[in-house]
């Protein structure tokens, strides 16, 4: 009779949490409900950004050239970087025509992390730039085909890099943000993204660790961001076994969240102070709580997908912007 009454009490629960994910559903949500109270409701408003020195890394396209839009219209301060100094200045000039700020407000600064020789003189110049770093956002990155070592220099190692040396500088402060792009592929696992997710989960398991280790520093901020499938200029630059290459044919992107709307609920994010924040739309987000609060049925699920996934790659159909698709295809 005990054992009877324990799955009454484990189903019921269990339909409470599918009507949970159902009302989620139905309610457009596509971030943590934290998210959408904060940003309905303007608490800790962008009044604190005005001024402030923000460090943009991957800031040519995609989140974070929408995000450095987003900063300069409220007047922050910003420090431009990615590996095409083109597109930065692209960026930068956009950013002035929206925005109230000079040209000197704007430091573009070509980096490539994945030249971590260059990080600390990289710091140093933004400092001589600005006198200062109040925000780091980390937030360049590429997507995975097969380069794992590759993979992991860019997406966890040159991240790691860069941001121990504005680290340095902002203990000397006492005070400051870091702001890491991550991914929902950092909290659970995607068949045939494996390089990928392990770089999001080392990003995760990094700055997670660091977080408690400044305790002696509570104006510095660690929040780690991680958004599901955007439109973005990414999944253009996959990595290859020629990491050169760029992916021309990247299928049909209008299922995945709007760039600008991933931008504002990270700069929400950003200026609250929260830790951790989910920024995706379903089925994504749904995966998210189901991975946080019922990982058995979490497990079911990515060995479904897993299984299917597999079968479509032998068959000769990847589905690279897809990460949970559940249906058998055929190849063309």
């Amino acid at each position: 009779q005990g054992w009877e009454g324990g799955w009454f009490i484990l189903l019921f629960l269990c339909s409470l949490f599918l009507q949970a994910l159902c009302m989620l559903r139905s309610m457009g949500i596509d971030s943590q409900l934290s998210q959408i109270s904060l940003d309905t409701m303007r608490m800790h408003s962008e009044n604190e950004l005005p001024g402030k020195v923000v460090w943009v890394t991957g800031a040519s396209s995609g989140i974070g050239e929408e995000l450095a839009y987003q900063l300069a219209k409220i007047g922050a301060l910003l420090v431009l970087s990615a590996r095409r100094e083109n597109e930065l200045e692209r960026v930068k000039q956009k950013c002035l025509e929206i925005s109230n700020l000079s040209s000197k407000d704007i430091f573009v600064l070509p980096l490539d992390l994945m030249d971590r020789s260059f990080h600390e003189a990289a710091t140093k110049t933004v400092l001589q730039h600005f006198g200062r770093i109040d925000v780091l956002v980390n937030n360049g990155g590429r997507s995975q085909r097969s380069v794992y070592q590759a993979i992991m220099e860019l997406n966890y190692l040159g991240t790691v890099s860069l941001t121990k040396y504005v680290l340095n500088h902002m203990i000397q402060r006492e005070k400051g943000k870091i702001v890491t792009m991550s991914s929902v592929m950092g909290i659970m696992g995607a068949p045939l993204a494996t390089g990928y997710c392990a770089s999001k989960h080392a990003l995760q398991g990094f700055f997670n660790s660091l977080r408690p280790e400044l305790y002696e520093y509570p104006e510095i901020i660690i929040s780690n961001i991680c958004p599901g499938p955007v439109q973005s200029k990414i999944i253009h630059n996959v990595f290859t076994e020629d990491l050169s290459k760029v992916l021309d044919n990247t299928g049909d992107q209008s299922h995945k969240m709007p760039t600008d709307r991933c931008a504002r609920l990270t700069l929400v994010s950003m200026v609250n102070d929260l830790k951790e924040a989910w920024v995706s739309d379903h089925p994504y987000l749904a995966v998210c709580y189901l991975w946080q609060y019922a990982p058995t049925w979490a497990w079911w699920l990515l060995n479904k997908m897993g299984k299917i996934r597999i079968k479509n790659f032998k068959s000769g159909v990847f589905l690279l912007v897809t990460y949970f698709n559940l249906s058998e295809a055929k190849a063309s």
